[in-house]
Parts: C-alpha cells; structure tokens; sequence
C-alpha cells in the first residue's frame, strides 16, 4: 500500500482502492477452484490441490512484484528508526479515528468472508439445491467486492473519504443485521450476500488511503503496518466468535453480532469528518 501511495497523489483512493480489489478477488479465488470440477467433484472440497495451485499464483506474484515494482515519483525518502513512529498512528486523534474506522471494518470483513459462504452451502442444502452452485455463491459474494474497492475509490476521490466509508459501513451493517433471517431462502439469501459483498470491502483501500494522508509522511510505512496488523489481529477474534455465539444466539442473530463493527467505524469516521485535519485527505473533499 505505501508503494501504491507513492504513485498516486489525487487519485489514492483509487489507487489503493484497485490494489484491494486485486487482493479481494484473489481472496475468491480458492472459492471458484472449490467450486470447479478440476481437482474431483463431491465430498470435501480438494483443499490440497486447491493450496498447491494458489500458492502457486502467490509465487508469480512475488516474482512480479520482486522484477517489476518499483517506489513512484511520490514516495517520501527514507526516514530514521524510529520506535515512536509506532505509536503515533495512535496518539495522534485523526489517523486514531481513521484507524478506529479500519477496525471496524476488519471486525466485519475477514469473518464475513469466513463464513458466509457456509452459510451459503448449508442454506442451499437445506433447500435440496447444488452445493456447486452454493461454492460459486460464494465465490461471487466474494469477488464482487473487487470492482466494489474500484467504484468506491473513484468515488472516494471525488466526493470525500469519510462519506464513502460511512455509507459502505452502514450498508454491510444492515446486511449483517438481515443475512441470518433469510437462511430458508436460499435466492433471497444469494442476493443479499451479493449486496453484502460487494459494500463489506469497498471502502478498505480508502481506510489506508485516508492513513497514509493524515500521518506523517515520512512513515507512511509504518503507520499502514501498525494499522493493518491491529486490523488483521481483531479478525482472529472476530472469526473464531461466529461459531462460539451461534450456540448462544442462533443462526438468525449470530451474524448480527458483526454489525457492531461497522456501527463504530461509522462513527469513528463521521467524527473524522468534523475534524480540521480532516481536510488533508482526498485534497480537502474529506
């Protein structure tokens, strides 16, 4: 992302936003494999072949980005250690909320993408339909996040930062609310995870954009490393309570319980929005 950043100045959000479109369609990836008969059909999915193949992919990637990515003309030349720099991207109020903002989403985000498609697959068999057809379900729900970072980066750019993440986050709240009470239909439930994917990812790049324009230019790198592994750590929470609660709140509550995340990003960056410093990001759209 501090790359990305380097080559892009009034289009970061639609910079950082199609580098999380990429990550976010190669996250389905494994999903379309699941669902495709090309390593044996039925039974357990073929998670072997399926690692083998996409660890593969993640080898050209690194070759890729090991021969042909470079720092752009933007970049901030490289700055002293320095071990405060950690936890500035705390102390300081702006990129704080802008961080809160990100967690929030990251409670959702990972957890969503974990179990949405088996409840994809338990809906579908339930209702006597494929479980193929449940795979590419859940493949799509992921995927179609991609031109999701792509639309919501453009907009970001234009019309702020904090407007755009506001609504995504209130749109795959209310997503999380529904998803458990539309599990006996399984059309229905198809449609609104299309919706739900689609809103859950599209404002993650502009969380990372809006960091790397409030911090510190000198440790944009760090300041985006200190957010994405607070980010990546609350998904281990997230993911392992869906199956701890759904014994306590059932299937139709149990998602709910991921809205609580969007509902303090929300908040987070609709009290980003009032701040002064708000205006360094998206040049001054906030």
């Amino acid at each position: 992302m501090k790359l990305m950043a380097s080559w892009c100045r009034s289009d970061r959000g639609l910079g950082i936003g199609i580098l999380i479109g990429a990550l976010t369609l190669g996250s389905a990836v494994p999903h379309l494999l699941n669902a495709l008969p090309l390593f044996g059909a039925g039974g357990m999915p073929p998670w072997r072949a399926v690692i083998l193949a996409t660890s593969a992919m993640a080898l050209a990637a690194a070759l890729i980005v090991g021969s042909r990515v470079g720092e752009g003309p933007h970049g901030s030349p490289a700055a002293p250690f320095n071990l405060q720099a950690m936890t500035r991207a705390l102390a300081h109020r702006p990129t704080r909320l802008a961080n809160f903002g990100y967690l929030g989403h990251m409670w959702e985000l990972y957890a969503m993408w974990a179990w949405v498609p088996l409840l994809l697959l338990d809906s579908y068999q339930a209702a006597g339909w494929s479980t193929q057809g449940a795979r590419l379900a859940g493949f799509a729900t992921i995927a179609i996040g991609a031109p999701g970072c792509v639309a919501a980066g453009l907009l970001a750019d234009r019309l702020g930062r904090t407007r755009i993440t506001f609504w995504s986050m209130v749109a795959s709240g209310s997503c999380a609310l529904l998803a458990g009470f539309l599990v006996a239909s399984p059309a229905l439930l198809t449609l609104l995870c299309l919706v739900w994917g689609l809103t859950v990812v599209a404002d993650s790049g502009q969380f990372s954009a809006a960091v790397s324009e409030l911090c510190d230019p000198r440790y944009i790198g760090t300041a985006l490393t200190v957010q994405t592994c607070l980010g990546f750590l609350l998904t281990l929470v997230s993911i392992r309570l869906i199956p701890l609660l759904s014994g306590f709140f059932g299937g139709e509550l149990v998602f709910a319980t991921l809205a609580l995340g969007p509902a303090l990003g929300a908040w987070s960056m609709a009290r980003l929005r009032r701040l002064p410093e708000a205006a360094a990001m998206a040049g001054g759209k906030r």
